[in-house]
């Protein structure tokens, strides 16, 4: 296969100051690609901006927090004016408020949707305008989360922004694929800010940045390593190598890659006539209630000691 080359393409990228996002727009810097930054840090964002164009890559930096629609205005204005063009977004950018649901409060919840579900919605529909309008196609790279494919404790507004934006995925592909514009979520794992609060991860991400590899049951495993690993998966999904890849869910970290299943029917009983509260005490321990689905991000299994 030819190397993937985005030579010409032009890439927004929200929350790309620093973590997974950064590793995102390097990136696509490194293929070829100009890149907006975008971080509600200033310093932070040009920073990001000048590890970028120092390593001979192309970049601008747009400061402005995701949410409404003005901002998702100005990053694609941004990339207009600055680079002739828009190809690719990469919503990235988002925050935690972790609290379990009693104890988490209107502020915390709204925030985290603001920036994760409604950022993602504003961002990718200022870009689906423009995308339209060039009439050249492109692509559209949601982030989702393991959390919003599972759940997880402690992340009623994080889990749920994070599975609205997979079900985000799965609907613009439909509506935009007749524009030639694919629309996929990534899953990305990585040692991250997040991650490292995790007792179980802290000592292996400590010894990583003291220069130590993870050991091969994290990287393949757990799939979990470092921002950068998961970021060959941006550039690919953003080329000609992925024009046929949309509307997918797409999981990556370390040294692993996975394909996550769309929710689908997976078991069905009948009762001639309808279903009585009666029948449905009576048969569902025998029927659909004897293998339950499971919830949350399974536990990591480590090496016994």
């Amino acid at each position: 296969m030819p190397s993937i080359d985005l030579t010409g393409k032009v890439a927004v990228v929200t929350g790309s100051g620093r973590g997974l996002g950064l590793a995102y727009a390097h990136a696509l810097a490194a293929v070829g690609a100009s890149v907006v930054v975008n971080d509600i840090d200033e310093a932070v964002a040009e920073q990001a901006v000048k590890s970028i164009t120092e390593a001979g890559g192309k970049a601008v930096a747009e400061v402005v927090a995701v949410g409404t629609s003005e901002a998702a205005d100005r990053l694609v204005t941004r990339a207009v004016e600055e680079f002739g063009r828009l190809d690719i977004l990469v919503t990235n950018a988002g925050i935690l408020r972790d609290k379990v649901l009693w104890k988490m409060s209107d502020d915390d919840f709204d925030a985290v949707i603001t920036t994760h579900l409604k950022g993602t919605f504003t961002c990718a529909r200022a870009a689906a305008v423009r995308l339209r309008e060039q009439g050249e196609g492109g692509s559209i790279i949601l982030v989702g989360s393991p959390a919003g494919q599972r759940g997880n404790f402690g992340q009623t507004n994080y889990a749920a922004a994070k599975a609205g934006i997979a079900a985000m995925a799965r609907t613009w592909s439909m509506e935009l694929g007749r524009a030639g514009i694919t629309v996929n979520a990534i899953v990305p794992v990585a040692a991250t800010a997040m991650t490292e609060t995790i007792p179980a991860f802290a000592p292996y991400i400590e010894a990583m940045r003291q220069g130590e590899p993870l050991p091969d049951f994290l990287r393949k495993g757990e799939g979990f390593g470092t921002p950068e690993d998961c970021a060959a998966l941006i550039p690919f999904l953003a080329s000609e190598a992925a024009r046929g890849v949309t509307g997918q869910a797409i999981g990556i970290g370390g040294d692993k890659v996975t394909l996550w299943s769309h929710p689908q029917e997976i078991k069905a009983a009948y009762a001639d006539g309808g279903w009585s509260p009666d029948a449905l005490a009576e048969a569902w321990p025998t029927s659909l209630g004897a293998e339950p689905q499971t919830v949350g991000i399974p536990a990591p299994k480590f090496p016994e000691a």
